[in-house]
């Protein structure tokens, strides 16, 4: 896996799961809530924008990046991870500025 050098201001983690995987997803969600005290988006059980799978979403910036990522790739739990750079250019941001933890899923971007 390449990683996605911190060399933006701020980036998104969508973290990905479906009907057999939301116990761990929300058990993830909570441990990013409660012990890294980190703002976490809604927990999606529909698909939202370009996102395939079921979602939640993790802003942060990159003074938390190298903490929250080395973070994620421990505890990700299998699930699929996108992490990307919000730039403002949503489609380069989820094709060029990014790292995948755990498989990658299909983005749907016509979206954009």
């Amino acid at each position: 896996m390449d990683f996605l050098a911190n060399i933006y201001t701020h980036y998104h983690a969508h973290i990905y799961f479906d009907e057999q995987s939301e116990n761990v997803a929300s058990a993830l969600r909570e441990r990013i809530s409660d012990e890294l005290k980190m703002p976490v988006g809604r927990f999606h059980t529909r698909l939202v924008g370009p996102h395939t799978k079921w979602s939640f979403m993790v802003a942060f910036d990159q003074a938390q990046f190298d903490a929250f990522t080395i973070w994620l790739k421990r505890h990700h739990e299998g699930l699929s991870v996108l992490i990307h750079a919000d730039t403002g250019n949503d489609y380069i941001d989820h094709t060029e500025h990014v790292c995948w933890l755990g498989n990658p899923i299909d983005i749907d971007l016509s979206k954009f």
